[in-house]
């Protein structure tokens, strides 16, 4: 039987990539397992937020692997906004979010819309944690297209004019941050 990493997230797109990518372990989600605990994301980096989740949920299971993450966008225009409250700045579904970004920028052209896209993921046994990070590099899309993806994915506009949430698992799984994140997390296991 496969090794288990229990992941800090009941998020099934988060899940599904990092089974996909840690392919010789079974991930198995904290819900699964029946742990309920809520740790606050209140650091100023997505590495600190990220190792906090995986040590404390780690130290909670005695010692079981727990890999957790911490992503968002920065938009160079609105001077990184919203970086690490990316998912907490505003209440709502990530379509209101998606939204309320858009309408920031309405007006903006394209070559003033760069976004960043960081994602760190931990990795702890509550003892020994590691922390690694991916990005990708894009713009804001003027309007919300795709239909595959989650959070920011369907204003996250690639070179070639795609949305995230327009490519397909496969493509997306090539060029994610969580993706090249993961590998690196992949390499040092």
């Amino acid at each position: 039987m496969d090794k288990e990493i229990i992941i800090a997230s009941g998020n099934k797109g988060k899940i599904k990539e990092a089974q996909a990518i840690l392919n010789n372990y079974k991930i198995v989600s904290i819900k699964e397992i029946g742990l309920e605990i809520e740790v606050d994301e209140n650091e100023d980096t997505f590495e600190k937020n990220a190792i906090k989740k995986a040590e404390t949920i780690a130290k909670k299971l005695n010692g079981k692997l727990c890999i957790a993450d911490d992503s968002g966008i920065e938009i160079e225009y609105l001077d990184g906004f919203p970086g690490v409250r990316t998912k907490r700045w505003l209440d709502g579904t990530d379509r209101e979010r998606n939204l309320a970004i858009l309408e920031k920028l309405n007006g903006v052209p394209k070559e003033k819309r760069n976004i960043k896209f960081t994602t760190a993921i931990a990795l702890s046994d509550g003892v020994k944690t590691i922390c690694e990070i991916g990005y990708i590099d894009g713009f804001v899309s003027e309007e919300v297209r795709g239909d595959n993806g989650f959070g920011f994915d369907e204003i996250f506009e690639l070179e070639n004019g795609k949305t995230l949430a327009e490519l397909s698992d496969d493509e997306k799984n090539k060029i994610s941050a969580r993706k090249i994140a993961l590998e690196k997390i992949k390499k040092r296991l």
